[in-house]
């Protein structure tokens, strides 16, 4: 998901160098959407994984 994210926010700043300013916000955006959403993903598989650790010991 970071990947994909990284991969749009480089196809914006790509977009944005050569003046296609439509399209380069369309990146941006699609790139901070992701980013967020990995954050939650990870967020939420921290918390299991602490939840887990708890229930072992």
């Amino acid at each position: 998901m970071l990947k994909l994210a990284l991969l749009f926010l480089v196809i914006s700043i790509i977009a944005g160098v050569f003046g296609f300013g439509g399209l380069s916000a369309a990146t941006a955006g699609i790139a901070k959407i992701l980013f967020f959403i990995a954050i939650v993903i990870f967020v939420v598989f921290l918390i299991l994984g602490l939840m887990a650790g708890k229930a072992i010991f």
